[in-house]
């Protein structure tokens, strides 16, 4: 199991949203698709690392800063005597390499990951040597996508082509390891340094206004979605059925992405979920999951301290 386990970011997790209640133009829509495509290869490379036998932590998606410079770990592994950052990319299709990019054969231009990981072992040396620690680091940019070819690559680049991740994965449970508290220790401290919020993201503007409200389905995120008279539960088309407890949180979590600073009460529970839930299951459902504040009309739930 990872030390540090990958999450959602927050940046898709909204894009996500506003995907399905938005209206995203063509351009941020391909920019959120770019991106759940980007989490999906990242958590397919967990699925490899995670089976690992070998001595080490593994600390998937670090964001870090030094000297004032941030920078981004896919994917960053803990040996005795080394540590091994991975820049993990899901491209698909048939590309060639160039020096300071990688174009695919139909004329789309991207730029050469081996920049991105080589600016991120350089910070990374920068931070090791502050926190006192002289570690090697070694580092490839993974290709997890099998219908990815790259042509005409050097083959001295640090590149990890797909049929080439079994190797990989021997090779990395072959590296002679054997951990100590300081290398716990730096773990913990890469973790706490770890930032939650980027500087990267580009979220579309919206307003609370503008979004289209009702229940989705937590599965197929369509609104063809019913609650039954009884008011237990919610039944999608697509024949999923979730517990309507779950589904007004999981409403809650939208509106607490979107709009950190309102108030969660009744009525917007209630408005958000397009009405088709009665206040009286929201209110009891908000009064068993969060702390009440305020009265009567003047109501609203916080997290319970």
């Amino acid at each position: 199991m990872a030390y540090k386990q990958r999450t959602v970011p927050m940046e898709l997790l909204i894009l996500r949203i506003l995907d399905v209640r938005g209206k995203l133009s063509l351009a941020e829509h391909k920019y959120y698709v770019n991106k759940e495509k980007g989490f999906k290869g990242e958590v397919q490379f967990d699925l490899l690392t995670e089976k690992l036998q070998s001595d080490c932590l593994i600390l998937n998606d670090l964001l870090l800063e030094v000297d004032n410079s941030t920078f981004q770990l896919d994917t960053t592994i803990i040996y005795q005597d080394l540590i091994y950052p991975f820049e993990v990319k899901n491209y698909e299709s048939d590309f060639i390499y160039k020096p300071d990019m990688l174009v695919t054969t139909s004329g789309m231009e991207y730029k050469n990951p081996l920049d991105q990981l080589n600016r991120s072992k350089f910070l990374l040396s920068q931070l090791l040597q502050k926190l006192g620690y002289h570690l090697v680091i070694e580092g490839s940019v993974v290709f997890i996508n099998p219908e990815f070819t790259l042509y005409q690559a050097p083959p001295n680049v640090p590149f990890i082509f797909p049929t080439q991740l079994n190797r990989l994965m021997k090779k990395l449970n072959a590296l002679p390891s054997k951990l100590t508290n300081r290398h716990r220790k730096l773990a913990d401290k890469l973790v706490s340094l770890h930032q939650t919020k980027s500087n990267y993201t580009k979220l579309p503007p919206y307003k609370y206004d503008g979004l289209r409200k009702g229940n989705t389905c937590a599965v197929c995120r369509s609104f063809k979605v019913t609650v039954p008279a009884d008011e237990r539960k919610i039944v999608c088309a697509c024949g999923h059925v979730e517990r309507i407890e779950d589904a007004i949180l999981r409403n809650v979590k939208e509106i607490q992405l979107l709009f950190p600073e309102k108030k969660i009460t009744t009525n917007c529970v209630h408005e958000w979920c397009g009405g088709i839930v009665s206040q009286k299951v929201i209110k009891r459902i908000l009064k068993q999951s969060f702390e009440q504040k305020g009265k009567k009309k003047h109501t609203y739930y916080e997290e319970l301290t």
